[in-house]
């Protein structure tokens, strides 16, 4: 018998031996079912992206920190970049758009909600879930996140099945972060400089530490700024890497709002970076930078307006 797509990816990525990680000093390996599952993931694995897709909801217009690298357009097609989106959805329409989606795009197999703003800072992104999971509890369920939420919404996560979560992470040390974002809006208070960073931070952390202990799979991003994290990535890749990150995504900086003046990393200085991180964490290479409602493979959006 022939074999599928998916079972020739199986066997060429699975690892011989079951990671394992040791979370509060507890060894826990990795699950089986959960590497299954993102080798039909197209960002948690470079094969799977050449046959698989995702469709981005975008139900989270709500953000509740402000990057200094960040502006969020919700009416510009032509662009490609996170937090972009020709038109933010309810929930109900989400639902009706996978419904098009998958009755004619076959090969998506994931369902994620990755903006425009924060996904865990809009109810609309689990309500988003709760229909898809409903109607179509076969896909896989992703979410995108910037952490400060996410040791509140995990047991959420949890509940609604999501198996993969990406956390952007930029600065283990609050005097990097306080350069990276201007504020951070926490239960309902503004926090700035430093302290912000710091909540940031510890949320960030803590919500990862959460989530391996789950045996959810998560991926961390991280921007690449020169002049203000470059010299501290590789620390990053470290600190995830012994708490159990599958992966890591080296980002390079898009110069725009206050980062407007900051020259991005070369692809050359990228592939140095990567590199230097790859002794402690697996490296994303094949990272389009979606937009918030993409659908489709890696690099080969299709268009639905």
């Amino acid at each position: 018998m022939k074999d599928t797509t998916a079972e020739s990816i199986k066997r060429e990525e699975a690892p011989a031996s079951l990671p394992v990680t040791k979370v509060e000093g507890k060894e826990i390996p990795w699950d089986p079912s959960q590497l299954r599952k993102i080798q039909e993931h197209p960002c948690f694995s470079k094969k799977a992206c050449h046959f698989f897709g995702r469709m981005h909801l975008p139900v989270a217009p709500k953000c509740n920190i402000q990057c200094n690298y960040c502006i969020r357009k919700f009416d510009c097609v032509n662009e490609s970049r996170p937090g972009v989106t020709s038109k933010v959805l309810t929930p109900q329409e989400a639902l009706e758009r996978v419904r098009e989606v998958l009755k004619k795009v076959h090969y998506i197999k994931v369902v994620a909600v990755a903006g425009p703003g924060e996904p865990l800072f809009n109810e609309e992104t689990f309500e988003t879930f709760r229909l898809v999971n409903d109607e179509f509890p076969h896909q896989l369920r992703c979410i995108s996140t910037n952490g400060l939420l996410l040791p509140d919404r995990i047991m959420d996560i949890e509940e609604l099945g999501i198996s993969t979560i990406t956390v952007t992470l930029n600065a283990l040390d609050p005097v990097i972060g306080k350069e990276i974002y201007s504020s951070v809006n926490y239960r309902g208070k503004i926090y700035k400089g430093e302290e912000g960073a710091e909540i940031l931070l510890k949320n960030q952390l803590e919500g990862i530490r959460e989530a391996v202990k789950r045996k959810i799979m998560v991926k961390v991003n991280t921007v690449l700024i020169p002049t203000v994290n470059d010299e501290y990535i590789v620390e990053i890749a470290r600190k995830i890497g012994e708490m159990g990150v599958y992966m890591h995504n080296i980002i390079p900086l898009i110069p725009q709002y206050k980062f407007a003046q900051i020259s991005p990393p070369t692809p050359k200085e990228k592939r140095e970076m990567q590199e230097k991180c790859r002794e402690y964490m697996m490296q994303m290479i094949h990272c389009r930078q979606c937009r918030a409602d993409a659908i489709g493979k890696l690099g080969k959006d299709i268009q639905y307006l």
